[in-house]
């Protein structure tokens, strides 16, 4: 029987509230399924560790976590503590390291749930975004220069390659081809931006020759937030820079009912290093400890674990129990317009499980 060893990060705020519920899901998932076993090591590391510390995680953080086979993370971020150092110190310091360059974000609107679009069907919102993980606008390059000063200078520069884009270019649009529409949309700012945007454009339709099967279109991003809430139908799989796709990836999530609910695989395709699975939803400190968080995008996100892992029966398994459990309005957590705690929630994906004959 396979064995998979999963460093488990909860991070920060509701990420420790939802990642516990999550392990309990995969735990009752695994018994259920019988092929497989799943351990879980735990790290502590995130906006506490840091208090006590000076760093988000320890210098050989990365070497403790290197050979598990995924992680599994919750979120980072606290309002004592600047936003630039909990990204760049944890998350960051995760994903381009370990060369997670495909971050892909599914989103459809689940069953039960309703999207603020006005009378958009389930079948019309059903897309997957591909984001370049590992250059573009979060690249880290810049400076700040005479700091303080009235003419101090700061500087955000931003990274193509020519290499780490054709990359991402093929991995979305082998993903494109694997749906049912093999339909992909490029999202750059080409008409501002002409240089690393150009080059987006100009690798896109080199990239596209080889995908005769697959149409393919592109879009200004601003043009493509229109198109997102006005012909939702329209679109399919989506390709774009570092920012623009994690911009384009929230308003998807809200169009589709809520943050809550959206997943996020940090993908290393190669396997070279583990890949790293998280709900997009953040720590939200605001509802911290109250129990109520939607654990939703946590199961999804260890859907996608699965799927990666190569366990395609107990991933459909899962996203079975999740569809029949948010089918439930009663099962419906605060941000979904209901009264649903974590735990109901969680208790109810577990039961789905368990009674799933499929």
């Amino acid at each position: 029987m396979k064995t998979y060893r999963i460093a488990a990060i909860p991070g920060d705020g509701i990420g420790k509230e939802v990642v516990a519920a999550g392990i309990k899901v995969l735990d009752v998932l695994a018994k259920r399924d019988g092929g497989f076993n799943m351990t879980f090591d735990n790290f502590d590391w995130g906006s506490d560790y840091y208090k006590k510390h000076g760093v988000m995680m320890p210098a050989d953080g990365r070497e403790q976590i290197r050979n598990h086979d995924a992680i599994y993370f919750g979120a980072v971020g606290a309002p004592d503590v600047p936003d630039h150092v909990t990204l760049w110190g944890l998350r960051l310091a995760i994903c381009q390291p370990f060369d997670q360059y495909a971050n892909v974000r599914p989103t459809r609107i689940l069953p039960g749930i309703e999207s603020p679009l006005r009378n958009v069907k389930q079948s019309e919102l059903d897309w997957v975004i591909v984001r370049e993980n590992s250059e573009g606008e979060y690249a880290g390059q810049g400076g700040r220069s005479h700091v303080g000063l009235p003419e101090e200078v700061a500087t955000e520069v931003s990274i193509f390659t020519r290499a780490g884009v054709t990359r991402i270019m093929r991995f979305a649009f082998d993903l494109a081809r694997s749906r049912k529409r093999k339909q992909l949309t490029v999202v750059t700012k080409s008409n501002a931006q002409r240089n690393g945007m150009v080059m987006w454009d100009e690798i896109a339709a080199e990239v596209a020759a080889e995908y005769p099967d697959v149409q393919w279109d592109k879009m200004l991003v601003d043009a493509m937030t229109m198109r997102m809430t006005l012909r939702p139908e329209t679109i399919d799989t989506i390709v774009a820079t570092n920012l623009h796709a994690d911009i384009l990836s929230d308003l998807a999530a809200a169009l589709a009912g809520s943050l809550g609910i959206a997943p996020t695989a940090n993908l290393n395709p190669e396997g070279k290093f583990p890949s790293m699975f998280e709900p997009i939803h953040g720590s939200a400190f605001d509802i911290t400890g109250k129990g109520i968080a939607n654990p939703v995008a946590t199961f999804w996100s260890a859907v996608m674990m699965l799927d990666h892992l190569g366990e395609a029966a107990a991933s459909v398994r899962l996203m079975r129990a999740v569809e029949r459990v948010t089918a439930d309005p009663l099962l419906h957590t605060p941000d979904l317009g209901g009264k649903a705690t974590t735990r109901q929630v969680t208790d109810a994906v577990t039961a789905a499980i368990h009674g799933d004959n499929l």
